[in-house]
């Protein structure tokens, strides 16, 4: 077994850290923070300018970032001479500042690979307020064209932060249902990272933790919202699976999310976590899969699947799509977009009869 590990982000972790924002921005002159929307009427984007002295803000940040909202972004940073990001709010925030930090006329043609992201780029801090994406420690830019219908990753080197303030007091004002979709989103990152074909053992050591926090504080993050334990946790176990999947990249259930995320506005998280206990039936015919179920105390792919299933269901995430009411020809359009490149990183070949039986099953539910 041949295998590389690389993680040059800096982290710092620990309730209240979100005060030494302004001292990791001594170095620059002028930054630009890039935030969720939300953040105007709770008053977080006024904490951190008062505790910064930011002057320029971007909040034109939807869910799933739109590839016109990062050219909005890239000229305002060209505008106003703009030498490092702070990105703060989820994994939309944080994949839209990655995707302007290279400050380019236009991001559509590195979104749809006709150029490749090349070294100069703006330094990022990243200030994750959801447990949920991992994006503070990866290289990865999920952006979608709404024009086009097109939602996928961008991935570059030059999209690694400089340094992931992860301060888990920020978590508290989550409310349950985004704890419940970011949440199953870190299962999946540590679930995947650890099965895909690129695994290596630093991720699958790290990708094990994350599972056993996930299955131990998630609930508890879903029902006791101001628990700062669990919120710490789950702070813990988002960055960890962040670690875990960024090099060996995520794989079928990831795969599956694009399209019942673009064509049926299912949230991100909870689109990945909807097809996990499926994937994990099918992918025990892999001997590594097997090892991690081992390695979590399962005595068969069965009870693994199981306990993921009661999970969703403990946290009121959807278990099926029946609400949908999708016919046939539905089925076919989203077995035929689950064929994303990520379904290549899976360590059992996923055909078209598997996803035609597993939606068909989940169209049930």
């Amino acid at each position: 077994m041949y295998w590389n590990y690389t993680q040059p982000v800096d982290i710092i972790f620990g309730n209240g850290k979100i005060s030494e924002l302004k001292n990791l921005l001594s170095a620059y002159k002028n930054p630009l923070l890039v935030g969720d929307p939300f953040f105007k009427t709770n008053g977080l984007i006024d904490k951190i300018k008062n505790i910064t002295e930011i002057k320029y803000v971007f909040t034109n940040v939807s869910p799933n970032p739109d590839v016109t909202e990062v050219d909005r972004c890239s000229r305002l940073i060209r505008e106003n001479n703009i030498d490092v990001l702070v990105a703060l709010g989820g994994g939309s925030a944080l994949d839209l500042a990655k995707a302007s930090s290279i400050a380019a006329e236009s991001i559509e043609p590195y979104h749809n690979g006709e150029k490749t992201v090349s070294d100069g780029h703006l330094p990022l801090i990243a200030v994750p307020t959801t447990a949920g994406t991992g994006s503070e420690v990866t290289c990865v830019s999920v952006l979608t064209n709404r024009q086009t219908g097109r939602k996928a990753p961008i991935v570059s080197e030059s999209f690694y932060p400089k340094a992931a303030l992860i301060d888990p007091e920020l978590l508290c004002s989550l409310p349950p249902a985004v704890t419940a979709s970011t949440g199953i989103d870190v299962l999946c990152h540590a679930v995947e990272g650890y099965w895909s074909k690129g695994h290596q053992p630093i991720c699958d050591a790290l990708a094990i933790h994350s599972i056993k926090l996930v299955f131990e504080y998630l609930p508890i993050a879903y029902k006791e919202p101001e628990n700062k334990i669990a919120r710490e946790k789950m702070a813990e176990a988002s960055v960890v699976a962040g670690l875990a999947f960024t090099l060996p990249k995520t794989t079928s259930s990831h795969a599956c999310s694009f399209p019942l995320t673009s064509l049926y506005h299912i949230p991100h998280g909870e689109a990945c976590g909807l097809t996990l206990d499926y994937f994990a039936r099918v992918n025990s015919y892999d001997e590594h899969t097997r090892q991690l179920i081992k390695e979590l105390g399962y005595d068969s792919a069965d009870s693994f699947a199981d306990d993921i299933f009661k999970l969703k269901k403990s946290i009121g995430l959807r278990l099926g799509i029946s609400d949908l009411k999708l016919n046939d020809d539905d089925i076919s359009q989203l077995v035929k977009l689950s064929h994303h490149p990520n379904m290549n990183n899976n360590p059992v070949e996923i055909t078209d009869e598997i996803l035609t039986g597993m939606y068909r099953q989940l169209r049930n539910l």
